[in-house]
C-alpha cells in the first residue's frame, strides 16, 4: 500500500507540474464608423457581443469612434458586468480632421503626400508626427469627449506615417520644419537625404538582406540612417502620447504594421512595446487593402521596381510564423490581429484560413488574439471555428 500511495503521489505532482492548457484569450473589435452617427445602436452591439462571447474567450473589447457617449455607457456597462474590458478606438495621425484642427504632415520636399482611397471611399491624410500641437490634439480629444464613458483603455491606431499607398513620397515623411530639426538631432540631414534619394532613384531603397530578427538590411547608408530615425521620431511622439494618457489611469494598446513593414512606417518595435501594454501587429495575410501585409509589400516593389535585394513572399503559415517569430523578443503582451472578416476582392476570408491562423498564433505561446477588424461584420462561421 506504502508504494502504491508514493506512486499516486509522483503521478499527481507531475501532472502539476505540466502547464496547464491556458484558453487564448480573445479581443474583438467593434467600428462604429464616422465621428457623427454611429453604424450600430447599443443593443445591437450589445446582442453581438453576448453571442460572441458565448462562443469564445473574450477579454477585452475595442470600440470607436463615434462621438455618441450614450453607446460607450450603455454597452462598458454590460461588458463590465461580464468581466470584460472596454478600450476606445482612437486614431491618432489620421481621421481625426472632423474634430481636430490638425497640421498635414508632408513628403521631404514640402508637398502632401496622395492619399489612397479603396473602391468604398475610404481614405485619409495623415497628420505630422512631430507637431505638438497634433499630440496635444489627441490628448484633449480623449479628455473633453471620452473621459467620462467608462473606458478602460485606449487602443492607439493610426500611428505612423503614410505607407507605399501614398507612394515613395508617402514614405519619405514627415518633412516639416518641426521634423528636419527632429531628424537633425537624430545626426540626419535631410537635405543629404534628398540629395542621395534624388540621385539613386529606386537604388536608395535597395537592400542587402532580410531576416525576420533584424528585418531589411539598407545598402546605402543614408538610408538606413533614415528610416532609423524616422521610427525614433515618430515612435517618440507615440510613446509620449501614450505615456499621457496611462497617466489617467489607462491601459494602452497599440496598433502595428507587420515587423517586416513596420520601418517603412516610422514604427519601431523596440520603442512603442516599452509604451504599450499590448501590441496588435496587422498579420493580415488575406486583406488586399492597406495593412493587408502582400498588398502593402506588393505597393513597395511597385514603387520601387528597380531596387535590389527583396525577396519574393509568399502570404503562406511559414511567412506567418516568421512574423510572430520576429513579436517574440519584445515585452509586453502580444495579441496579433488575425482579420476574420469577409470582403468579395479585399478580404476573402474562410473558416479554415481563420482557423489556421488562429492555430499558428496560439502555437507562440502568446497571450491571445485580436479578431479583426470589424465584429459586427464578422460572419458567424468564422467564429463558430474558434468555438471553447
Amino acid at each position: 500500500m506504502k508504494r502504491i500511495a508514493c506512486f499516486i503521489i509522483a503521478v499527481l505532482a507531475l501532472a502539476a507540474c505540466r502547464p496547464a492548457s491556458i484558453e487564448p484569450g480573445y479581443i474583438v473589435q467593434v467600428s462604429l464608423g464616422s465621428w457623427d452617427s454611429p453604424d450600430y445602436t447599443a443593443g445591437e452591439i450589445i446582442d453581438r457581443i453576448d453571442s460572441v462571447s458565448s462562443l469564445i474567450n473574450v477579454k477585452k473589447v475595442i470600440i470607436g469612434w463615434s462621438l455618441d457617449k450614450d453607446i460607450y455607457h450603455s454597452v462598458g456597462s454590460f461588458l463590465h458586468g461580464k468581466g470584460i474590458e472596454m478600450l476606445l478606438w482612437l486614431p491618432v495621425f489620421a481621421e481625426t480632421d472632423e474634430v481636430c484642427d490638425n497640421i498635414p504632415a508632408v513628403d521631404l520636399w514640402g508637398d502632401v503626400p496622395a492619399n489612397y482611397d479603396l473602391a468604398a471611399g475610404e481614405g485619409f491624410r495623415f497628420n505630422c508626427p512631430s507637431d505638438p500641437r497634433n499630440a496635444a490634439n489627441i490628448i484633449s480629444l480623449y479628455d473633453r469627449c471620452f473621459s467620462d464613458c467608462g473606458f478602460d483603455g485606449v487602443f492607439l491606431d493610426r500611428i505612423r506615417t503614410q505607407s507605399f499607398v501614398g507612394g515613395v513620397n508617402g514614405v519619405l515623411s514627415c518633412g516639416c520644419p518641426e521634423c528636419v530639426r527632429r531628424f537633425a538631432a537624430e545626426g540626419v540631414d535631410i537635405d543629404a537625404v534628398k540629395e542621395e534619394c534624388t540621385a539613386k532613384g529606386d537604388a536608395f531603397f535597395s537592400v542587402s538582406s532580410y531576416a525576420p530578427e533584424t528585418g531589411f538590411v539598407f545598402e546605402n547608408p543614408v538610408a538606413a540612417s533614415y528610416f532609423k530615425a524616422k521610427g525614433h521620431i515618430v515612435s517618440g511622439s507615440v510613446a509620449a502620447i501614450a505615456d499621457s494618457l496611462r497617466s489617467r489611469g489607462l491601459e494602452i494598446g497599440m496598433d502595428l504594421y507587420a515587423p517586416f513593414m513596420a520601418p517603412f512606417v516610422g514604427q519601431d518595435y523596440s520603442i512603442l512595446s516599452q509604451h504599450a501594454d499590448f501590441i496588435k501587429p496587422m498579420l493580415y495575410r488575406m486583406t488586399f487593402a492597406p495593412a493587408g501585409m502582400g498588398f502593402e509589400y506588393g505597393l513597395m516593389r511597385d514603387a520601387i521596381p528597380d531596387a535590389s535585394g527583396y525577396p519574393e513572399f509568399a502570404m503562406e503559415l511559414a511567412f506567418l510564423d516568421s512574423q510572430l517569430d520576429a513579436m517574440t523578443p519584445y515585452p509586453c503582451a502580444k495579441y496579433p490581429g488575425i482579420e476574420i472578416n469577409y470582403r468579395e476582392g479585399v478580404a476573402p476570408t474562410s473558416p479554415g484560413y481563420v482557423t489556421e491562423s488562429l492555430e499558428a498564433v496560439i502555437a507562440h505561446s502568446f497571450e491571445g488574439a485580436v479578431l479583426s477588424w470589424n465584429i459586427m461584420e464578422a460572419p458567424d462561421s468564422h467564429i463558430a471555428c474558434l468555438g471553447r
